[in-house]
């Protein structure tokens, strides 16, 4: 409670000694965000759009989680505060406050299970690159033998993620798997597996998650197989029944991707707006590594390699 006090004295600290007034355009655009919590910094999103000639909305991301829309964000005096309702975790709306300065954003985000957390944010780039990349040769990350040019999400858990016969194998819930080098654009060749009902997903950079997940027949969304999670949605499901090998084929060219899931193009040259929930961090400038989700379930792969620009 100390804790959560020294937060809201700190808040509205800001709010009394904020400088020059900011306008909306300021603030209208997308922030990648850095949220301290339990003593880590955990990655989170925003964006600001105008909705009609002065009416503030938008989308948040937070720590885990998708994109949520933002009914109406209040700014006034490079103040900004607005609420969104639970998703997965809490039963409180979500409360963010925040002050707008010198192009950067600082305040508190009242979570919906009752904390109270601190975060520094800013502009995030546009990642604006030329289309015309000639690629060079598949290089394999995955040797079929072992982990080597893997690491866990988590040291201080052990890793179930084990190599038998060519396939990289997840057999239960545990720590993610994450590349040990690290790319900016690329074309992805990876190969899946899952049993009925699992779950799983490919981060790219470790920021953008792919969803893999059983869904089978159903209707495509941002949030299920092929989707980009919460952002961008497949023109199609094309997921195969659960027990079968199937295949992603993904670019990703500064924020454009394209997905051909199976062999059918289900997301061709999409803008991804900003990063997914489970992502490693926001910082998206910068270069990331891949990450294979393991928390959510079984799930196989195999024949994974990686195009770089020569």
């Amino acid at each position: 409670m100390k804790n959560k006090l020294k937060n809201y004295c700190l808040f509205f600290a800001l709010i009394a000694f904020s400088g020059a007034a900011q306008e909306d355009k300021d603030l209208i655009g997308k922030w990648d965000l850095e949220v301290e919590m339990n003593g880590k910094i955990a990655p989170s999103w925003l964006e600001v759009k105008l909705s009609g000639n002065k009416a503030l909305v938008g989308y948040f991301v937070a720590d885990g989680g998708s994109a949520r829309p933002i009914s109406e964000v209040f700014f006034h005096n490079g103040i900004v505060d607005f609420s969104i309702p639970p998703q997965w975790d809490g039963e409180n709306d979500m409360h963010f406050q925040g002050i707008l300065s010198n192009g950067e954003l600082k305040g508190t985000i009242l979570s919906s299970d009752g904390g109270a957390f601190p975060f520094t944010g800013f502009p995030a780039p546009k990642l604006i690159r030329s289309m015309n990349v000639k690629w060079g040769k598949p290089k394999s990350l995955f040797t079929g033998k072992n982990l080597k040019g893997w690491r866990s999400s988590d040291p201080n858990q052990m890793n179930q993620w084990i190599a038998v016969e060519g396939i990289l194998q997840n057999p239960q819930s545990g720590v993610n798997l994450i590349t040990e080098d690290t790319y900016e654009d690329f074309k992805l060749h990876i190969e899946f597996r899952y049993p009925k009902g699992s779950n799983s997903g490919v981060y790219l950079r470790g920021r953008y998650e792919v969803q893999i997940e059983d869904n089978y027949g159903k209707e495509p969304s941002s949030t299920l197989f092929g989707g980009v999670y919460g952002f961008l949605t497949p023109n199609e499901m094309a997921a195969r029944p659960a027990g079968e090998w199937q295949s992603y084929d993904i670019t990703l060219i500064g924020r454009r991707v394209s997905v051909v899931a199976n062999g059918k193009k289900i997301i061709t040259d999409q803008i991804i707006p900003g990063i997914t929930g489970g992502a490693l961090d926001s910082k998206e400038g910068l270069p990331g590594p891949l990450m294979l989700q393991g928390d959510h379930g079984a799930v196989e792969y195999r024949n994974i390699s990686i195009q770089l620009p020569e």
